[in-house]
């Protein structure tokens, strides 16, 4: 009889998909044509909102600070192009996919690894929160209803990709592609398209909002200039550079990738460079050109003649005031920029649903996370993983209620913290090796990869320091204490298993001991079939003592109890424990100690019927007497706790068990279920002269 699936079983299946073979691992490996959305998607998706931020942060000085919009576009595509530069020499030289992680724990220190690690996850975590919640926001421009409802939006989104993502990477990666593609054709076309009608045909029009003013921040009333000033453009600077955020998921990720992977890796992260860079400073430009107008407050910075535009003003976000004023006449080009970029923006959480799992993969592999982080699931994805991810980033979008201006207060300080570290341990990891070569071609080789590196180290270093001095006090030192507390943990998880593994490993000179007797105690409570397995099981083990023992609660019942068992003339001792106090748990605790301390060498086995039940409410009905004995037996020194199960018909396991094993067990001599059934019982249950389950049946 073939077992039918349970209705949990068919779902996940309907979800994830069949189960593949462990063989079929190669066949998840990505072609740069489907590595490029699956792991650049956050990167790229980033100009959708860095230069929001870039303007929205120039806004507080006015319009006089808006000139220096291009300046800063500049220098976050300088530190970009470092940036692709220097982990191009990454992929190439660690390539089994720890990336920074790997490259601090390597050439500086576990402890630089660890923090990089815990930087990286955190980081992750905030990518799917602000990538997420700013495709819910920039949908909302094309889809009014949305607004009020982004958290639930945002969240029902997330759940979407991780069934997407448990599906396995290459499946995932395949879902993924067309849109990221439509997304840059749809962002370089808007931008094209539109100095084409600036510079041929000089009819691009103005921005809807560029008539109107904005109101600058008191300190800078009277012009934008000072250490104000200065601090506001390192303010904005440093939010311009979430556009970075997602370079280091390719060096995560290179194990993903189809042979050569490292070329590869190297080659898809140019092209990312490349596009992100052009579609960056792209949209900067055209901003400039069409004179928009994006504030932190537009109810009071805006003002329309000289009035504030209220309260009932809707701000839409740059992308969207973009491609409605470059697509005025052409409407279906608004709406595909808006759902390209709506759509990317929430599949941009894709680069972190593949970059955590490995990286928590990598760091269960060397004990800091639990080991289930390291196991892949049935379609070949580290599904523990991206559930881990999800449920923390849902929390995130949950708290800051989906806004990305304060989520992104967070972001971006956890990437440069493992920018700067990996820049540190790629110029220690070439002058260690060039103090071995004497090729002159690869040591001019190995001059120029430094030199690389330590120019990223200096432009990711200074990045961080501005970031942290301008975020510190917006939000940033959540996402700091986040990554300490992390920290933290992983290293209490690697003490603990580093102490397990002590505790378990056997000295050369340590042989195996064994106990002077065994004594076997089976709990009992009534006569009944599983009272009889239970005996019967604990018989066929031949113990040197064995007897049953039972706890005399009620004195009445009790005596019943024991006439029965003299009446059946079961030829196993019983033992009756007194509990004046009417206790189950502490009379057979202390009795099983007292046996240990009258015979340290003694090993004491102690057999616990139990139900198996199939419906959850059952479990509060039964075992619970079980559960509390067996959760104090196991801290006992010397003493054993055996589960002896009886299956009720509610169970679905007894229920969808084949009669008979596997085909082919016959025919191999093997028996089946129901010889199996008698066998125990004639060789285990009719020696005790008591009726059997079947007689009772």
């Amino acid at each position: 009889m073939t077992a039918v699936p349970s209705p949990t079983e068919l779902t996940k299946r309907l979800v994830v998909g069949r189960a593949l073979r462990s063989e079929a691992l190669g066949e998840t490996l990505l072609p740069k044509r489907i590595a490029l959305p699956v792991f650049a998607s956050d990167a790229l998706s980033s100009v959708a909102y860095a230069p929001d931020e870039i303007l929205l942060t120039l806004s507080l000085g006015g319009l006089t600070a808006y000139a220096f919009s291009w300046q800063i576009g500049v220098v976050v595509a300088i530190v970009m192009a470092t940036v692709v530069a220097s982990y191009r020499q990454n992929v190439h030289a660690y390539p089994s996919g720890g990336g920074d992680y790997e490259v601090s724990t390597v050439n500086i220190g576990p402890r630089a690894g660890l923090s990089v690690a815990s930087a990286l996850l955190v980081d992750y975590v905030l990518t799917v929160a602000v990538s997420v919640s700013s495709g819910v926001q920039n949908a909302a421009a094309a889809i009014p209803s949305f607004r009020g409802h982004e958290v639930q939006v945002a969240v029902a989104l997330v759940i979407i990709l991780v069934s997407l993502n448990l599906r396995g990477v290459r499946e995932s990666g395949a879902i993924f592609a067309i849109p990221t593609y439509a997304f840059m054709v749809g962002i370089l076309g808007m931008v094209i398209w539109g100095f084409l009608r600036s510079w041929v045909f000089h009819d691009l029009p103005l921005s809807s909002t560029a008539g109107y003013t904005i109101v600058p921040e008191s300190q800078y009333a009277d012009g934008f200039a000072g250490i104000a000033a200065v601090f506001l453009l390192m303010r904005a600077f440093s939010s311009g550079c979430a556009a970075l955020t997602g370079v280091e998921a390719i060096s995560n990720g290179v194990p993903a990738f189809r042979k050569p992977k490292s070329k590869n890796a190297a080659t898809t992260l140019l092209l990312m460079g490349t596009v992100a860079i052009a579609m960056m400073l792209g949209i900067i430009a055209l901003a400039n050109k069409v004179q928009l107008r994006y504030v932190e407050d537009p109810s009071t910075q805006l003002l329309s003649n000289g009035v504030p535009v209220g309260d009932s003003y809707v701000q839409n976000t740059v992308l969207a005031q973009l491609s409605s004023t470059v697509f005025d006449h052409f409407t279906l080009g608004f709406y595909l920029v808006t759902a390209a970029t709506g759509v990317v923006l929430v599949l941009a959480a894709n680069t972190a649903f593949n970059g955590f799992p490995v990286l928590g993969s990598v760091l269960a592999r060397d004990g800091y996370l639990p080991r289930q982080l390291h196991t892949r699931g049935d379609r070949l994805a580290f599904s523990n993983g991206i559930i881990v991810l999800a449920a923390v980033a849902l929390v995130l979008i949950i708290a800051f209620d989906a806004e990305v201006t304060r989520l992104i207060q967070l972001y971006i300080v956890g990437v440069f913290v493992s920018f700067t570290m990996s820049q540190a341990g790629m110029v220690r990891h070439w002058t260690r090796l060039l103090r071995g070569e004497t090729d002159p071609g690869v040591r001019r080789r190995m001059i120029r990869s430094r030199l690389i590196n330590g120019f990223g180290l200096c432009m990711t270093g200074l990045v961080l320091v501005i970031v942290l001095v301008t975020k510190f006090a917006k939000g940033a030192w959540i996402a700091i204490a986040a990554m300490a507390v992390l920290y933290v943990i992983m290293r209490g998880i690697r003490r603990h298993y580093d102490r397990v593994r002590t505790e378990l490993t056997i000295d050369d000179d340590e042989a195996v001991t064994l106990p002077s007797r065994v004594y076997g105690i089976v709990l009992v409570s009534k006569i009944h079939k599983p009272t009889l397995r239970a005996l019967a099981y604990a018989r066929a083990t031949r113990p040197t003592i064995l007897e049953a023992v039972t706890v005399d609660v009620e004195e009445e019942e009790t005596a019943r109890f024991v006439a029965d068992w003299e009446a059946r003339g079961i030829p196993v001792q019983l033992r009756v424990l007194d509990s004046p106090y009417r206790e189950v748990t502490r009379p057979v605790v202390d009795y099983v100690k007292g046996l240990r301390r009258a015979g340290p060498r003694d090993l004491v086995t102690v057999y616990i019927p139990e139900y198996v039940v199939g419906h959850w409410w059952e479990h509060l009905l039964h075992n619970q007497s079980a559960l509390r004995l067996k959760s104090r037996l196991l801290f006992t020194p010397g003493v054993m706790v055996v589960s002896v199960p009886w299956q009720l018909l509610s169970s679905e396991a007894a229920a969808e068990r084949p009669l008979d094993n596997a085909p082919g067990a016959v025919r191999r001599g093997e028996p089946t279920s129901r010889e199996a059934d008698a066998y125990v019982e004639e060789e285990f249950v009719r020696p005790l002269n008591v009726p059997s389950a079947r007689d009772e049946d």
